[in-house]
């Protein structure tokens, strides 16, 4: 009872963090180093120093490792083709954060989800900013509701996508 109690406290501690997240990002094309980098330790923290965490402290460090190293590569490759970064560092160290705590496990389904929403929600944001393709807009509101979708719903998107497969 215990562990469901400590890990309700959680999600209602990072609901609104990540919608913070989201707010900063969209008015600022920024997500702050104060907020997302104690987001990757504390899950660390919570994961190896108990057994209360959603995963384990090796796939929550697995997480961390892969969600950042994902949108640096990514990034980097787009810098070498287009010469500028295409995605913001500060992204990255979010889905770090998502990774540590949730798992590595939940990385592909939280990038599909934001990808899809972003792809929809960017469309939108640049038509109603009256701005071209090629201007930039915030990705870290769709990582944040991606994650918000995982951490309440997890394997949602799994589920619908093999459920249609049966």
């Amino acid at each position: 009872m215990g562990n469901i109690v400590f890990l309700n406290w959680i999600q209602i501690v990072l609901i609104p963090v990540l919608m913070y997240l989201a707010y900063i990002d969209l008015r600022t094309f920024r997500l702050p180093d104060v907020i997302t980098l104690p987001l990757i330790l504390s899950s660390l923290l919570v994961s190896g120093l108990s057994n209360q965490g959603f995963v384990s402290f090796q796939d929550s460090f697995i997480g961390a490792t892969l969600g950042y190293a994902s949108l640096w590569l990514l990034n980097s490759l787009y810098r070498l083709a287009k010469k500028q970064d295409g995605i913001g560092m500060g992204d990255a160290k979010l889905l770090a954060a998502l990774g540590a705590w949730l798992g590595w496990f939940a990385l592909p389904g939280i990038l599909l989800m934001a990808s899809l929403v972003g792809l929809i929600g960017g469309f939108i944001w640049l038509k109603w900013n009256k701005q071209n393709h090629r201007s930039a807009f915030p990705f870290g509101p769709f990582l944040a509701i991606a994650g918000i979708i995982e951490l309440l719903w997890p394997q949602t998107l799994q589920t619908l996508l093999l459920s249609n497969l049966a």
